[in-house]
């Protein structure tokens, strides 16, 4: 196989054989999170969480994001606090989005509620923005050059 050439495998939620990768969000708001993913990219709500702790679950594209309000340290993450960003101006991490055609899903997601940083720019080969979720996390949309090869 040639590294361009992948496997293709049935990722399910939850997992049958192997494992699947999940990105996990803290959110003040499950339902809100969850219609922000719905509604500007497509994703699927597979479950909308409920007041006593359960997450809510939501496929987008090849991936799954697990949304759920913060809380205090549990019996296994007894030093871990969960929150929102406490400052939207600071981040650690972000969900990041590889796109065939930038200008387009630029454009639909902006129409879809999608607040946007800034209009695409071109940088290192490639042209990407940012968009914030309603919580402030930022999202990374790029679309690499034509000429451009991964590995």
């Amino acid at each position: 196989m040639t590294p361009v050439q992948v496997e293709q495998k049935s990722y399910r939620m939850p997992p049958r054989d192997g494992f699947t990768v999940t990105h996990f969000l803290t959110v003040a708001d499950i339902e809100r999170s969850a219609q922000f993913y719905e509604t500007v990219f497509g994703g699927r709500i597979l479950s909308k969480g409920d007041s006593r702790g359960a997450p809510g679950y939501i496929q987008i594209a090849n991936t799954w994001l697990i949304v759920n309000v913060g809380g205090g340290p549990t019996p296994d993450k007894p030093s871990v606090t969960l929150s929102v960003p406490a400052d939207p101006g600071s981040v650690s991490s972000f969900m990041n989005i590889r796109v065939a055609d930038i200008q387009a899903c630029y454009e639909l997601w902006r129409s879809r509620g999608a607040e946007f940083i800034t209009e695409p720019k071109d940088k290192y080969g490639e042209t990407r923005c940012y968009i914030r979720d309603p919580d402030g996390y930022i999202i990374e949309v790029g679309q690499s050059k034509p000429d451009f090869a991964y590995g």
